[in-house]
């Protein structure tokens, strides 16, 4: 459909139907669901989806970083926010969402050029603040592979770097949170640049992944992307250690330290 044809459906004009497709003004549950019959869209569970997200006027936490921080940063917390469940891969870093306020400081100071202080205090903030998904009340599955590499590396000084280590073994105990750890003397992995994160819908055609690039954090929602990163997340994930091995390793770096 054209946008005056599509205008024309909803009883509105171009205008804003180019504004709804480019997200600066919401969408009316009535005018979804007489979007999704005209394309014939039989797949209730998806339409209902789709009218809770239109329809949530919900203000997140992240909304307070709009103009302080990269667009980026927020459209990735209000994403895990809104996931049913979270899978994550990670090479060079210990996972945003386990980082302790100093190794996120680290990490952050070290980016050039250089970012002013405040800014620094900032993304160190927002990055505290996604924890609340594996933190809260409901917790999200969160399930994540990273490298032994990744913990070996001092960002900082040893201090930080025991501080994190016993930060991920208390996320371990919670329930929703998996950590699983690829050896540095596993063999036949190749996969140093399989950072990654998968983020599911509330319904599968809704699941979302995310990978950086050099131009920063890239979204994608096309099935067969997200079945490339499924696909990823299984072979990264069985060169893994299983749960308990992965904790005992941690364990021994942390006393190493």
């Amino acid at each position: 459909m054209t946008a005056r044809e599509a205008a024309e459906l909803l009883e509105a004009d171009a205008v804003q139907v180019s504004q709804i497709e480019s997200g600066t003004v919401g969408v009316s549950a009535k005018r979804v669901r007489r979007l999704a019959d005209n394309y014939t869209c039989t797949d209730l569970a998806l339409v209902d989806s789709l009218v809770a997200m239109a329809t949530d006027r919900t203000r997140g936490w992240w909304e307070e970083y709009r103009g302080v921080l990269p667009p980026a940063f927020l459209d990735t917390a209000e994403a895990e926010y809104h996931a049913t469940y979270l899978r994550e891969v990670v090479i060079m870093h210990v996972p945003g969402l386990l980082q302790t306020a100093d190794y996120a400081r680290a990490v952050f100071s070290y980016m050039r050029p250089e970012l002013p202080e405040s800014e620094v205090a900032a993304r160190v903030e927002h990055r505290m603040n996604r924890r609340v998904i594996i933190e809260r009340d409901t917790p999200t599955p969160y399930e994540t592979v990273i490298h032994e590499f990744a913990l070996r590396v001092h960002v900082a000084d040893r201090q930080v770097s025991r501080v994190q280590l016993h930060e991920i073994l208390d996320a371990i105990e919670r329930d929703q949170v998996t950590v699983r750890v690829i050896p540095v003397d596993c063999e036949g992995f190749a996969g140093a640049g399989a950072s990654m994160v998968y983020l599911g819908g509330p319904v599968p055609q809704l699941d979302t992944g995310l990978r950086d690039s050099p131009t920063g954090a890239a979204f994608c929602d096309a099935e067969e992307q997200l079945e490339n990163l499924r696909t990823l997340f299984r072979t990264v994930k069985s060169a893994s250690l299983d749960p308990v091995a992965s904790r005992g390793l941690i364990h021994r770096l942390a006393k190493e330290l």
